[in-house]
């Protein structure tokens, strides 16, 4: 196990299993449960354009919300929608608020319609869904696979064949194919989750 690993494969459990064990007071829990949805409630506020100071408020008020409305939480199977749902809200809050002080500013009043605003929250929820799909995917291929896919497409910017031989300790030449073996893993985990 690796340090960065969760300890006694808390990272395999259900969101269930793992609420469950929150509820307990579990710390390796919650920090499972974090790092598994942190991309996702971050990515929210990001796809609203918010500054990156506001973004990390809104994150840590939503992990807030969660940690103190965890023994209420009645599905815990819906996680995923409750922590896209409050993000959301939050993030609506935070734009009716910059159009207030932008109209202020401006000297007239300015109101954003949540109706109007349905759109744009249902597109930027089908998209950091289909974020956590790939996030949720890529967790569940060998660690090895996992890290070569993540240094050469989610790193900015890709790391050289060479850098990756090095690291994962394989031969230069070695990496393309492993690297299609690695893509095959990851479509086949993403079509088992509907991708």
């Amino acid at each position: 196990m690796n340090s960065g690993d969760p300890p006694n494969g808390l990272d395999q459990l259900s969101d269930e299993a793992l609420v469950a064990k929150c509820r307990n007071r579990d710390g390796n829990a919650w920090s499972v449960l974090v790092e598994r949805y942190k991309g996702l409630v971050y990515s929210i506020p990001l796809r609203f354009r918010m500054p990156d100071e506001d973004a990390a408020d809104i994150f840590q008020s939503v992990w807030l919300d969660l940690y103190s409305e965890l023994d209420r939480l009645r599905e815990p199977a819906a996680l995923r929608g409750w922590l896209m749902s409050a993000t959301s809200h939050k993030c609506l809050h935070w734009k009716e608020r910059e159009n207030r002080r932008a109209g202020k500013a401006l000297g007239r009043e300015v109101n954003l319609d949540i109706a109007d605003a349905r759109p744009l929250i249902n597109e930027i929820g089908l998209e950091a869904e289909k974020d956590q799909l790939v996030r949720d995917a890529l967790r569940s291929i060998p660690e090895r696979c996992r890290k070569m896919l993540k240094m050469l497409f989610f790193e900015q910017p890709p790391r050289p064949y060479l850098e990756v031989a090095k690291e994962l300790g394989l031969a230069e030449g070695s990496i393309g194919f492993i690297r299609g073996r690695c893509l095959e893993k990851l479509r086949k985990a993403l079509e088992q989750r509907g991708f």
